[in-house]
């Protein structure tokens, strides 16, 4: 099997939103949070500043997973990392996740931060295993988001942490 990385497109919208939805169902079943909020629209996230990367397992196939990396601010915040659960474990995730961070670097980035739950092997333990390390909200967009958290009272799942990647 050859995975295929490549930049989102318009067509891709519907997809995106159907991995993430089925992604999330596993987080949603491992938390015990039945009131999570509905996968993001996937036109939405490839408007969003930034790059949308999709993986394919073979070129001209559907989605199989993506990594979403939005611009905040002049700065790289991976948003959103899914991959169907039909196909995990299988180095996809590790695969977008690479993708993200050489994309970040030819695009002039010196790091990229993300959010996570701290517990979940397939958060925190995962990203660490690519180089993140636990780090403090330092821009006002980081800190908005630890403010979205604590609104949405996402830790009553879990602590929730940044994370950071010197690139």
């Amino acid at each position: 099997m050859s995975a295929v990385i490549r930049p989102g497109a318009a067509d891709d919208a519907e997809a995106l939103q159907a991995v993430e939805a089925q992604a999330d169902a596993l987080l949603i079943d491992r938390l015990g949070a039945p009131h999570w909020p509905a996968a993001a629209d996937g036109a939405s996230r490839l408007a969003a500043p930034g790059f949308v990367l999709v993986l394919e397992e073979s070129e001209d196939s559907s989605p199989v997973g993506f990594v979403h990396v939005l611009d905040a601010d002049g700065h790289a915040h991976l948003e959103q990392l899914s991959v169907l659960p039909s196909v995990g474990r299988q180095g996809h995730g590790r695969r977008l996740v690479e993708a993200a961070l050489e994309e970040a670097r030819e695009r002039g980035y010196t790091r990229v931060s993300l959010r996570t739950y701290a517990e979940i092997p397939w958060n925190a333990p995962f990203y660490a295993s690519c180089g993140f390390l636990e780090s403090i909200p330092e821009t006002s967009f980081q800190r908005a988001l630890v403010d979205t958290e604590a609104r949405l009272d996402l830790d009553r799942y879990g602590r929730r942490i940044q994370m950071t990647v010197e690139l």
